[in-house]
C-alpha cells in the first residue's frame, strides 16, 4: 500500500502544493494552493484548476511541501468545501488502479460518482394523500358533485386509489391543479413531496420481527463473526451453508452486534432485484434508517444519499457491487451475500474490479470484518479458507427444521425416442407440474436460453439467419414477431424467402427458449397461470422487483426463468423447480463452465422446498452420468471441489495462477490481430520468463457489433506489480484510435 497523507481532516497549512488527478486526464498533476485556499483545501477536496488554458475539475489526493517542477499553477476554485471523499476511499482507488491496472482517475470515477461530483439534486414530484376518513369523503364527493363536479372528481380519483395518487398521474385525467389546491386549503387532501424514483409508501413500517434462536452451527459462526467486531482487527469469514440453512440471520444479528458498538455495516447483493427482499428483512429487523443504493437510482437520489452517509447519518447501506464504495464512517462490518455470484464483477469498462475482492482489500484498510456467504462458494473463496486464509464455518441444515428437497435426474435420451422427436418435458415432470398445481403449490422452471426458437435456418442450402453485425445466430421471439441478435440488440422481420437460395417458405426453426417453454405449458395445462422472467419480460424499471413480487403473493402458479430465477430468492410455496436441458452449459469452452454449471443448479435446487412442504427438483438432461449432474444431484460441494481443484492445479489455472486477459477489438481483421500480436511481443520482451504468456486467439464471440475481437492471456502467481510493466508495453507501441485494448486481472471468463 503506498504511503499517502494521513487524513481527510489534514489540511494545507503546512503545505503549499497538492497533487489533483483531473477528472478527464489520466496523469495527476501538481497544483500550488493559494494563500486563501490553504485553510480549505485538504485530501478529497474538489477543486477547479487550469490546464492549457482551459479550466478543469479535479480531486486533491495528497498535500505536498515541495513540488518537482518549475513552474506550477495554481487552484483556481474550491468546489466543495469539505473533503467528500474520506481518506480510506482514496487509498482504496489507489490499490484499485495498480491492482486493475487502470489510471487513477477512472478509479476515483466509480468512487466518486457524477452525482456527487456534479452536486446533482433529487427531483420531487407530489403525491396526494386523502386526510378524511373514506366515509367522510363520500359525503363530501357527494356534497361536491353539482357545485364543483373537478373538486368531486378528484376525491373520485383518491376513493378509487384507496392509499393516494401521483399529482403527475391525477392532472392526466383533470387538466388543472387548482382543485387540488382547493382541496388542499380546505384540509381534505395533503400534497406530500416526494423524491422522483423514491416510494411514496418507501417509509412504511414493516411488523418489527425477533431475533430467532440459532441453530448451534448458527451461533458458533455468529460468536466468531462478533470477536472480530469487537477486536477491531480485519478478519474475512466466508459461511459455507446450504441453501435455506439460515445465513441471513446470522447477518442480521452480526449487524445487530456491529450498530450496538458504534459500527456501521455495508450489506451487498449481487442483483438490484434481491434488494427489496433483503430490506423488508432488514427493515423489519432495525428501526432506523437504510440507505439502498443501485444503478437505478436517480442522479439526485445518489447525490443525496453520499451526503447522508458522509456525515453519519446512515448506520447501514445495502446495495448491488458499486455500493462498496460507499464513504460510510466507522465502518465495522461488510457482507457479501452470494459472494459467488458473477454479477459482482464489472466487466464492461475500466477498472473491471470484482466487488467481492475490493470489499476484502476495504475491509483491510479499514480494519473491519469481512463476511463473505454462499451455498456455493467460488473457488478461490473456499481453496483461501480451507487454506486458513479466510475462516470457515458450515451450516450443514435448513433453518426451521425444514428438509432439502430431493432431487431426480431424468435422461431425455429415452424421453426423445419415446415421442419419436425432441421433447421439452418429460413424463416424470409434467406429472409432477399437475400435482404441484392441484395442491395449490408453486412451480419454478429454469431454462437459461430467452426466445422462441435459438436459432432459423434453411434446410434445402443450410443458410443460417445470423446477425450481420455479431458472430451470433438470430433468435426467434414469437411476441414481438422478429428475429434478433442477443449481443446487440439488432431484430428484423423473419423471412419467407431463404435469402441464400431464393426458396419460398423454406425457413425453419429449431432450438427452445423460454417463449417457448410458456406456449408449451400452456397447451398442456391451459388454465395454469404463469410468469416469464427474461431479458425480454424485463427490459422496463421495476419489472423485476414486480414480477417477483406477483410470484410470491401467488398471483402465478409457475414461474419461467433464465438465470434470474436460480437467484438467493425466497419463496415458501414453491415445492417443485424443474430444470431444462441442464448439461447445456457444459460445452462453454471456459475453465469456470463447471464450476458456473454446478453453482446454478445448486442454487436453482434451493429454491424448493423452502417452507413446512417438502420439495422436489428434477433436473432433466441428456448426460446423467456426467460428474456436475451427479453433483448437483447429490448437493457435495465438497466432493465437487476436491475433484475440480485437481484439475485446476494440473493445467495451472486459479486459484493457483493469476490471470490477466487483454481483448483488442476494431473494425478492421487484420490490423486488430496484427496490433494485438505486437502488443504481446512487446510483453514478452519487458516481463520475466516467470510469467506464461498465451497466443494470441479470436475471443468466443469473435465479433460484435461490426468489432472483430481478440484475446490473450497472462499467467503468473503474482500480478500485482505488473502495472509498470504493462504501461511500458503500451507506451512503446504507437497508439491506434482505431482499436480499443482493454485489460481483464481475474477475469470470470476466458471464453
Amino acid at each position: 500500500m503506498p504511503d499517502f497523507a494521513t487524513g481527510t481532516k489534514e489540511v494545507a497549512k503546512k503545505h503549499s502544493f497538492a497533487l489533483v488527478v483531473i477528472d478527464t486526464i489520466d496523469t495527476p498533476l501538481d497544483y500550488s494552493i493559494p494563500d486563501t485556499f490553504v485553510d480549505h483545501v485538504t485530501i478529497g477536496t474538489r477543486v477547479e484548476v487550469p490546464v492549457r488554458g482551459s479550466t478543469r475539475t479535479g480531486t486533491v489526493i495528497l498535500l505536498k511541501s515541495h513540488s518537482n517542477f518549475d513552474q506550477v499553477q495554481p487552484i483556481s476554485a474550491i468546489i466543495s468545501s469539505n473533503p467528500l471523499i474520506p481518506q480510506q476511499l482514496i487509498d482504496l482507488a489507489h490499490w484499485m488502479a495498480n491492482y486493475y491496472i487502470c489510471p487513477l482517475r477512472k478509479t476515483l470515477k466509480i468512487i466518486f460518482p457524477p452525482a456527487i461530483r456534479n452536486e446533482v439534486k433529487a427531483k420531487t414530484q407530489f403525491f396526494i394523500k386523502p386526510l378524511l376518513s373514506q366515509r367522510k369523503l363520500i359525503e363530501v364527493c357527494q356534497s361536491l358533485r353539482l357545485k364543483n363536479p373537478a373538486q368531486a372528481l378528484v376525491i373520485d380519483l383518491l376513493l378509487q386509489s384507496k392509499k393516494g395518487i401521483f399529482l403527475s398521474d391525477l392532472l392526466e385525467k383533470l387538466g388543472s391543479k387548482s382543485a387540488v389546491q382547493t382541496l388542499s386549503k380546505k384540509k381534505i387532501l395533503s400534497l406530500i413531496p416526494i423524491k422522483i424514483g423514491q416510494s411514496p409508501f418507501s417509509d412504511v413500517e414493516y411488523f418489527p420481527t425477533r431475533k430467532k434462536k440459532l441453530s448451534d452451527q448458527q451461533k458458533n459462526s455468529l460468536d466468531e463473526i462478533q470477536k472480530s467486531l469487537i477486536r477491531e482487527k480485519f478478519n474475512v469469514h466466508l459461511v459455507h451453508g446450504i441453501t435455506g440453512s439460515g445465513k441471513t440471520e446470522i447477518f442480521l444479528q452480526a449487524m445487530e452486534y456491529a450498530l450496538s458498538i458504534k459500527k456501521t455495516v455495508i450489506y451487498l447483493v449481487p442483483e438490484i432485484a434481491l434488494t427489496s427482499q433483503t430490506i423488508e428483512r432488514i427493515k423489519s429487523r432495525f428501526q432506523i434508517p437504510i440507505s439502498v443504493l443501485h444503478h437505478r437510482l436517480s442522479q439526485g437520489e445518489k447525490c443525496e444519499s453520499w451526503h447522508l452517509m458522509r456525515e453519519g447519518k446512515m448506520k447501514i447501506v445495502l446495495g448491488a457491487r458499486s455500493a462498496i464504495f460507499s464513504p460510510m464512517i466507522n465502518l465495522g462490518l461488510i457482507i457479501v451475500d452470494e459472494e459467488h455470484e458473477s454479477s459482482y464483477k464489472q466487466s464492461e469498462e475500466a477498472p473491471r474490479y470484482h466487488a467481492r475482492d475490493v470489499a476484502i482489500m476495504r475491509g483491510k484498510i479499514s480494519n473491519a470484518t469481512v463476511v463473505l456467504a454462499s451455498a456455493t462458494p467460488s473457488l478461490e473463496s473456499y481453496y483461501n479458507a480451507k487454506n486458513g486464509k479466510y475462516k470457515l464455518h458450515f451450516l450443514t441444515q435448513r433453518a426451521d427444521n425444514a428438509k432439502m428437497a430431493k432431487i431426480t435426474i431424468v435422461d431425455m435420451k429415452p424421453e426423445f425416442e419415446k415421442a419419436k422427436r425432441f421433447t421439452l418435458f418429460s413424463e416424470k415432470l409434467i406429472s409432477s407440474i399437475q400435482a404441484r398445481y392441484k395442491a395449490g403449490e408453486q412451480t419454478i422452471l429454469f431454462l437459461n436460453r430467452r426466445g422462441y426458437h435459438t436459432s432459423a435456418f434453411c434446410p434445402l442450402c443450410s443458410y443460417m439467419a445470423n446477425c450481420p453485425h455479431c458472430d451470433i445466430n438470430l433468435t426467434y421471439h414469437l411476441g414481438n414477431d422478429i428475429l434478433a441478435c442477443h449481443l446487440c440488440d439488432f431484430r428484423t422481420k423473419p423471412f419467407k424467402t431463404c435469402p441464400s437460395c431464393g426458396k419460398e417458405e423454406q425457413i425453419k426453426y429449431k432450438g427452445a427458449g423460454t417463449e417457448l417453454v410458456e406456449r408449451a405449458l400452456h397447451a398442456l395445462f391451459p388454465d395454469i397461470r404463469t410468469l416469464r422472467l427474461d431479458a425480454d419480460t424485463t427490459r422496463h424499471k421495476g419489472s423485476i422487483e414486480l414480477l417477483f413480487k406477483q410470484f410470491r403473493t401467488g398471483k402465478a402458479d409457475l414461474l419461467i426463468g433464465t438465470q434470474m430465477v436460480a437467484k438467493g430468492f425466497h419463496f415458501p410455496n414453491v415445492t417443485l423447480v424443474g430444470v431444462l436441458n441442464a448439461d447445456r452449459g457444459l460445452h462453454i469452452p471456459d475453465f469456470r463452465a463447471s464450476e458456473n454449471l454446478l453453482q446454478q443448479l445448486i442454487q436453482v435446487s434451493g429454491r424448493s422446498g423452502r417452507g413446512p412442504i417438502e420439495g422436489e427438483v428434477i433436473i432433466q438432461t441428456s448426460l446423467p452420468d456426467h460428474e456436475i449432474i451427479q453433483f448437483a444431484k447429490t448437493q457435495d460441494y465438497e466432493k465437487f471441489f476436491n475433484w475440480e481443484i485437481e484439475i485446476r492445479k494440473k493445467f495451472s489455472f486459479p486459484p493457483f495462477t493469476r490471470l490477466i486477459k487483454f481483448v483488442f477489438s476494431g473494425e478492421q481483421h487484420e490490423e486488430v490481430l496484427k496490433y494485438g500480436n505486437h502488443f504481446r511481443e512487446k510483453l514478452i520482451q519487458s516481463l520475466p520468463s516467470i510469467y506464461e504468456i498465451h497466443p494470441i486467439i479470436a475471443c468466443g464471440h469473435a465479433k460484435v457489433k461490426n468489432s472483430y475481437r481478440f484475446q490473450f492471456l497472462i499467467k503468473g502467481n503474482r500480478i500485482n506489480n505488473l502495472f509498470q510493466k504493462i504501461a511500458e508495453a503500451q507506451n512503446g507501441l504507437k497508439k491506434n484510435p482505431k482499436i480499443r485494448v482493454s485489460i481483464d486481472v481475474d477475469p470470470i471468463s476466458t471464453y
